[in-house]
């Protein structure tokens, strides 16, 4: 939800998101490419303390395939599927998975 609001800000500085549902898709797409890829979190997920990393290595998986996880994941529709880690369709053809903050001891 923070991601997306973020998008509709941003969007909203060259079209009307109201008007063009384009613009914070496409917005959304370049975000979790970029950000994912690279550093292995959005800034919504690093302010819920949430990483995005290779399911084999655990480190951020770069922009190819961050970018198939942003496309498949504004779909909406792999993303309410998910199996018994709770990937959904967009983390499983990425490679990836969402791990949340170390559990308090």
């Amino acid at each position: 939800m923070i991601d997306w609001l973020l998008c509709l800000l941003i969007s909203g500085l060259f079209a009307n998101p109201r008007t063009d549902g384009w613009a914070p898709v496409g917005v959304l797409i370049v975000e979790y490419t970029f950000f994912v890829g690279f550093f292995g979190q959005t800034p919504g997920m690093r302010l819920l303390r949430l990483r995005c990393a290779g399911v084999a290595t655990g480190r951020p998986v770069g922009p190819i395939r961050a970018l198939v996880r942003a496309v498949l994941l504004a779909l909406v529709v792999p993303a309410l599927v998910m199996d018994d880690q709770r990937r959904g369709w967009h983390d499983r053809a990425a490679g990836t998975i969402v791990t949340g903050p170390p559990a308090a001891s």
